[in-house]
């Protein structure tokens, strides 16, 4: 039975709690890919009263670890091995939205895009590509 987007945010949740309490929701989740929100909140400004780019980079890759559990059943302990982000314009105050995809789902590394706009805009301010390496579970 595929996991439910729900399940994935309670994981994500409890694996990481900063997603928790910044809010990050898992609105959408299958086949390798996620649709997420990191709702509005004065604490992850910046001057100028935008999101800022470490909210950006934590937010982006929350969302890929979501695309990924949706393929591994909720188990994953996979590591973050490289981000590159381009930001593209101003984020405004928030809520933001996260597409994320894997683009090579197997292996012992795994490659992904992430690409994050304002709730209310289809344009993106940040593309993110990720890179993670599969962390193979202890032998027992």
């Amino acid at each position: 039975m595929p996991i439910t987007p729900a399940e994935i945010q309670a994981i994500a949740h409890r694996a990481v709690p900063l997603a928790g309490e910044w809010g990050i929701e898992v609105l959408e989740a299958g086949a390798g890919r996620a649709l997420c929100l990191l709702p509005a909140a004065p604490r992850l400004l910046r001057p100028g009263g935008i999101v800022s780019g470490p909210a950006i980079m934590g937010f982006a890759d929350v969302a890929f670890w979501a695309a990924l559990l949706s393929l591994t059943e909720g188990r994953d302990e996979s590591l973050t091995v490289s981000m590159s982000v381009n930001f593209l314009r101003a984020a405004g105050p928030g809520p933001l939205i996260a597409e994320s995809r894997l683009i090579k789902p197997k292996g012992r590394l795994l490659f992904g895009e992430v690409l994050i706009r304002r709730k209310d805009e289809a344009a993106p301010i940040a593309q993110v590509t990720a890179t993670w390496m599969a962390v193979q579970p202890p032998k027992t």
